[in-house]
Protein backbone atom coordinates (compact mmCIF):
# COMPACT_ATOMS: atom_id res chain seq x y z
CA UNK A 1 0.00 0.00 0.00
CA UNK A 2 1.52 3.29 -1.12
CA UNK A 3 2.00 5.85 1.62
CA UNK A 4 1.95 3.29 4.44
CA UNK A 5 5.13 3.52 6.50
CA UNK A 6 7.14 0.33 6.47
CA UNK A 7 8.48 -1.36 9.59
CA UNK A 8 12.22 -2.06 9.86
CA UNK A 9 12.06 -5.39 8.03
CA UNK A 10 9.90 -3.83 5.31
CA UNK A 11 12.39 -0.99 4.85
CA UNK A 12 15.24 -3.51 4.72
CA UNK A 13 13.47 -5.53 2.00
CA UNK A 14 12.55 -2.38 0.06
CA UNK A 15 16.16 -1.19 0.28
CA UNK A 16 17.47 -4.51 -1.03
CA UNK A 17 14.90 -4.52 -3.83
CA UNK A 18 15.76 -0.95 -4.81
CA UNK A 19 19.41 -2.00 -5.22
CA UNK A 20 18.50 -5.20 -7.09
CA UNK A 21 20.03 -7.24 -4.28
CA UNK A 22 18.79 -10.77 -3.60
CA UNK A 23 18.47 -11.49 0.11
CA UNK A 24 16.99 -14.38 2.05
CA UNK A 25 15.31 -13.26 5.27
CA UNK A 26 14.84 -15.89 7.97
CA UNK A 27 13.08 -15.72 11.32
CA UNK A 28 15.10 -16.86 14.28
CA UNK A 29 14.60 -16.95 18.05
CA UNK A 30 16.16 -14.21 20.12
CA UNK A 31 19.82 -14.67 20.95
CA UNK A 32 21.83 -13.42 23.92
CA UNK A 33 25.07 -13.19 21.95
CA UNK A 34 26.43 -13.14 18.44
CA UNK A 35 27.79 -16.66 18.95
CA UNK A 36 24.34 -17.87 19.95
CA UNK A 37 22.77 -16.17 16.90
CA UNK A 38 25.34 -17.86 14.65
CA UNK A 39 24.56 -21.26 16.18
CA UNK A 40 20.82 -20.71 15.66
CA UNK A 41 21.50 -19.87 12.00
CA UNK A 42 23.85 -22.85 11.57
CA UNK A 43 26.83 -20.70 10.60
CA UNK A 44 30.14 -19.61 12.08
CA UNK A 45 30.37 -16.32 14.03
CA UNK A 46 32.75 -15.06 11.31
CA UNK A 47 29.86 -15.25 8.83
CA UNK A 48 27.58 -13.04 10.92
CA UNK A 49 28.47 -9.50 9.87
CA UNK A 50 27.75 -6.66 12.27
CA UNK A 51 26.54 -3.40 10.71
CA UNK A 52 27.95 -0.75 13.03
CA UNK A 53 26.94 2.88 12.72
CA UNK A 54 29.95 5.08 13.46
CA UNK A 55 29.86 8.80 14.24
CA UNK A 56 32.42 11.23 12.90
CA UNK A 57 33.54 14.30 14.84
CA UNK A 58 31.59 16.53 12.40
CA UNK A 59 28.32 14.79 13.33
CA UNK A 60 27.99 12.71 10.15
CA UNK A 61 27.96 8.93 10.16
CA UNK A 62 29.19 5.88 8.29
CA UNK A 63 28.52 2.16 8.39
CA UNK A 64 31.27 -0.35 9.19
CA UNK A 65 30.61 -3.98 8.27
CA UNK A 66 32.64 -6.17 10.63
CA UNK A 67 32.66 -10.00 10.88
CA UNK A 68 31.30 -11.34 14.15
CA UNK A 69 34.57 -12.91 15.24
CA UNK A 70 36.44 -9.61 14.83
CA UNK A 71 36.27 -6.11 16.23
CA UNK A 72 36.53 -2.73 14.59
CA UNK A 73 40.08 -1.39 14.38
CA UNK A 74 39.70 2.27 15.23
CA UNK A 75 43.21 3.25 14.04
CA UNK A 76 42.75 1.51 10.67
CA UNK A 77 39.29 2.99 10.12
CA UNK A 78 40.40 6.52 11.12
CA UNK A 79 43.28 6.40 8.63
CA UNK A 80 41.02 5.08 5.86
CA UNK A 81 38.33 7.71 6.48
CA UNK A 82 40.91 10.46 6.97
CA UNK A 83 39.77 11.65 10.38
CA UNK A 84 41.28 11.64 13.84
CA UNK A 85 38.12 10.88 15.81
CA UNK A 86 35.38 8.28 15.38
CA UNK A 87 33.01 6.81 17.95
CA UNK A 88 30.04 4.52 18.43
CA UNK A 89 27.06 6.77 19.16
CA UNK A 90 24.51 6.23 21.91
CA UNK A 91 21.59 3.97 20.97
CA UNK A 92 19.21 6.92 20.52
CA UNK A 93 21.65 8.71 18.22
CA UNK A 94 22.21 5.54 16.17
CA UNK A 95 18.43 5.22 15.80
CA UNK A 96 18.10 8.84 14.64
CA UNK A 97 20.92 8.30 12.11
CA UNK A 98 19.56 5.05 10.63
CA UNK A 99 15.95 4.51 11.66
CA UNK A 100 16.98 1.17 13.16
CA UNK A 101 17.38 0.02 16.76
CA UNK A 102 20.68 -1.44 17.90
CA UNK A 103 20.81 -5.10 17.03
CA UNK A 104 18.82 -4.48 13.82
CA UNK A 105 21.01 -1.84 12.12
CA UNK A 106 21.75 -2.35 8.45
CA UNK A 107 22.69 -0.02 5.59
CA UNK A 108 19.79 -1.46 3.54
CA UNK A 109 16.71 0.71 4.04
CA UNK A 110 18.52 3.07 6.39
CA UNK A 111 16.82 6.45 6.80
CA UNK A 112 20.00 8.02 5.38
CA UNK A 113 22.44 6.51 2.85
CA UNK A 114 25.64 6.89 4.87
CA UNK A 115 28.92 5.69 3.29
CA UNK A 116 29.72 2.02 3.89
CA UNK A 117 33.11 0.51 4.76
CA UNK A 118 33.37 -3.28 4.70
CA UNK A 119 36.14 -5.35 6.22
CA UNK A 120 38.12 -7.16 3.53
CA UNK A 121 37.71 -10.52 5.30
CA UNK A 122 34.03 -10.73 4.24
CA UNK A 123 34.91 -10.95 0.53
CA UNK A 124 33.68 -14.03 -1.29
CA UNK A 125 31.44 -15.24 1.54
CA UNK A 126 27.75 -15.80 2.02
CA UNK A 127 27.04 -13.78 5.13
CA UNK A 128 24.23 -13.04 7.54
CA UNK A 129 23.36 -9.44 8.37
CA UNK A 130 20.64 -7.75 10.39
CA UNK A 131 17.31 -7.56 8.58
CA UNK A 132 15.99 -4.38 10.19
CA UNK A 133 13.95 -6.04 12.96
CA UNK A 134 14.62 -8.16 16.02
CA UNK A 135 14.16 -11.89 15.43
CA UNK A 136 15.19 -11.78 11.77
CA UNK A 137 18.45 -12.25 9.92
CA UNK A 138 19.23 -12.02 6.22
CA UNK A 139 21.60 -14.06 4.10
CA UNK A 140 23.32 -12.33 1.20
CA UNK A 141 26.44 -12.69 -0.89
CA UNK A 142 29.02 -10.31 0.57
CA UNK A 143 30.43 -9.37 -2.83
CA UNK A 144 26.95 -8.51 -4.15
CA UNK A 145 26.20 -6.49 -1.00
CA UNK A 146 29.46 -4.55 -1.24
CA UNK A 147 28.88 -3.82 -4.94
CA UNK A 148 25.24 -2.76 -4.43
CA UNK A 149 26.18 -0.40 -1.58
CA UNK A 150 29.28 0.97 -3.30
CA UNK A 151 31.18 0.05 -0.14
CA UNK A 152 34.86 0.72 0.37
CA UNK A 153 36.53 -2.63 1.11
CA UNK A 154 39.62 -2.56 3.33
CA UNK A 155 41.23 -4.13 6.37
CA UNK A 156 39.31 -2.32 9.13
CA UNK A 157 39.17 -5.00 11.83
CA UNK A 158 41.32 -6.82 14.35
CA UNK A 159 40.97 -10.16 16.09
CA UNK A 160 38.42 -9.78 18.85
CA UNK A 161 40.02 -9.75 22.26
CA UNK A 162 38.34 -11.72 24.95
CA UNK A 163 38.32 -10.42 28.48
CA UNK A 164 40.31 -12.79 30.68
CA UNK A 165 38.15 -14.89 32.94
CA UNK A 166 38.66 -14.17 36.60
CA UNK A 167 40.53 -16.93 38.35
CA UNK A 168 38.92 -18.46 41.41
CA UNK A 169 40.33 -17.20 44.67
CA UNK A 170 42.11 -19.93 46.56
CA UNK A 171 42.94 -17.92 49.63
CA UNK A 172 46.62 -18.64 49.22
CA UNK A 173 49.23 -16.19 48.14
CA UNK A 174 51.68 -17.16 45.45
CA UNK A 175 54.34 -15.47 47.52
CA UNK A 176 56.67 -17.95 49.18
CA UNK A 177 57.12 -17.63 52.87
CA UNK A 178 59.65 -19.31 55.03
CA UNK A 179 58.19 -20.93 58.09
CA UNK A 180 60.69 -21.97 60.72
Amino acid sequence: MAGVPLDGRGRFLAGADQLGLQVEVVARPGARSLEEAAALLGIRPADVVKSLVVKRKDGTFLFALIPGDRQISWPKLRVLVGVNKLSLPAAEVAFEATGYERGTITPLGSSHPWPVYADASVAGKRISIGAGAHGFSAFVGADALVAALGAVVADISDTRRRKPRPQPWTGFSEEKTNVT
